[in-house]
């Protein structure tokens, strides 16, 4: 009889004692040292190679299963989406989603927008924060053509550094020194009523923290998640009030400073919820107290070489070019307000009994002052503006600072400001805003009008006049607090 042939089996075998799941879980060392050297290359390598470098290691590494893309609104909410990592490979120039779902995006008739993936933003998570098996990279928004979406803040700011550097050299370079607040209990801020107020897990003021106690946890926890994550820390500790934070990183281009800012937020925000606890970016959750600030530090490099040093012969060591710059921001200080305080609570911390910067002067040692001169050297020079809230849209900031800086009308110094003070509250600010044909040009008529649509409709939901207490609806309507569940019960 002839012989039946045999087929060989195409079943894997199972290794005796398999994990049930294998996914990826770097330590965090290595991660560290991982996301360092993708940062090294971010803004030298080109896109091109760095796509086909990330493509290439996901279709090797088994281990991975999802990619987090990350995408800000126009009021600066952070929103995320998760792509199962061989679709997303396959799907790449194709990924669309539902703009009419986001707050500031397409009108429901226009539904359609596009992600394209910055694969230069690419970052290996901790574990313990994202959950193993995950990646994240920043995306931009495109609209159905193909073309950049107009309120999408991100891919406009990364068009116009990348046009500054091609045609006249300059880098724009940031740091924030963004503070918070440490609250008791999970979702403090969604729950919030003005009779209670909010509950601090703290009474240690600055440099004072018992090592152990919940606030000195917290800290270390989300520090070591950042310095994993290729921030390079500088410093941590509690800040003035009870139960605030503040964790610094170093200098980054404004892009990427920008991507820092939003995942910092989303860290402290993922280790206090596993604390049992809230970590808030409001401006000023609590009456009598310091509030919170987001002071962003700044320079222009060209050549590489820092051109807001001035030397010794420089005015509080600035060049001309630092002092035109700075003069600019300071004279164009209050249409630009509603961009660096957006929401309702950040005029409660412009409030001059608690060192708030809500003078449109320059100084080196006023923290009155809207923009402080820090010490600095040939590599450090810069200027503080210390009038940004930490619940700004980072993307939106630095975009009108640059171009307020190097295209609006300079300041004579010694000469009186239109107004000495900033506006103290979002109604000011909003006319300001609204009647400036200088934010117009910056922001574009659509952006400027849309923008002060969501400003409005925060107000609206809210009390005219600040008062003594928080109120509920300045938390709760509050642009990253708010959900659709909340608004439509208004």
């Amino acid at each position: 009889m002839p012989k039946t042939a045999t087929t060989k089996s195409t079943i894997p075998s199972v290794p005796e004692n398999a994990p049930l799941r294998n996914f990826l879980e770097i330590p965090y060392d290595l991660l560290e040292e991982m996301n360092l050297a993708a940062k090294a290359k971010r803004d030298s390598v080109s896109p091109e190679d760095q796509e086909a470098e990330y493509r290439e290691y996901l279709q090797s590494e088994k281990r991975i299963k999802a990619v987090t893309l990350c995408f800000t609104d126009i009021e600066g909410k952070l929103h995320m989406l998760d792509y199962d990592k061989k679709f997303l490979l396959d799907s790449a120039d194709n990924l669309t989603f539902d703009g009419s779902s986001i707050r500031g995006f397409t009108q429901q008739s226009e539904s359609d927008l596009r992600l394209s993936i910055d694969w230069t933003s690419f970052i290996w998570l901790p574990v313990d924060i994202f959950g193993p098996g995950k990646v994240v990279m920043f995306a931009n928004i495109m609209n159905r053509a193909r073309g950049q979406y107009e309120s999408d803040f991100r891919g406009i700011l990364q068009a116009y550094t990348r046009e500054l550097k091609k045609k006249q050299d300059l880098t724009a370079f940031a740091s924030a020194e963004i503070e918070g607040f440490l609250l008791d209990g999970v979702n403090a801020e969604q729950n919030y009523n003005s009779k209670d107020g909010f509950s601090l897990i703290s009474t240690g003021g600055y440099y004072h923290s018992l090592p152990l106690d919940r606030l000195k946890q917290f800290i270390d926890s989300s520090a070591e998640a950042h310095r994993a994550m290729g921030f390079k820390n500088e410093k941590d500790h509690p800040e003035v009030a009870p139960s605030q934070f503040e964790l610094n990183f170093s200098y980054a281009e404004a892009l990427r400073a920008c991507d820092q800012i939003q995942l910092y937020k989303l860290v402290c925000r993922q280790v206090a919820n596993k604390m049992g606890m809230t970590a808030s970016f409001l401006p000023k959750p609590i009456v009598g107290v310091n509030g919170s600030g987001m002071h962003t530090n700044f320079s222009l490099a060209k050549g590489g070489k820092n051109i807001f040093y001035g030397g010794k012969e420089g005015k509080d060591g600035l060049s001309p070019v630092a002092w035109d710059f700075l003069t600019s921001v300071l004279n164009h200080a209050q249409e630009i307000c509603l961009v660096l305080n957006s929401s309702v609570n950040a005029y409660r911390r412009l409030d001059p009994h608690f060192e708030a910067p809500n003078q449109i002067k320059v100084s080196p040692i006023d923290r009155g002052s809207m923009i402080r001169i820090p010490v600095g050297n040939e590599k450090t020079s810069r200027i503080e503006v210390r009038s940004v809230a930490p619940d700004a849209n980072p993307y939106l900031v630095l975009y009108t600072l640059i171009r307020t800086g190097l295209e609006g009308n300079k300041l004579v110094l010694g000469k009186r400001p239109r107004e000495k003070y900033l506006p103290g509250n979002i109604y000011d600010a909003m006319k300001f805003f609204a009647k400036s044909d200088f934010v117009a040009k910056v922001l574009g008529e659509g952006n400027k009008e849309k923008y002060l649509k969501f400003k409005q409709a925060q107000a609206d939901r809210c009390a005219k006049e600040l008062g003594t207490k928080v109120k509920t609806g300045e938390v709760v309507f509050h642009h990253e607090v708010t959900n659709q569940v909340l608004w439509n019960n208004f």
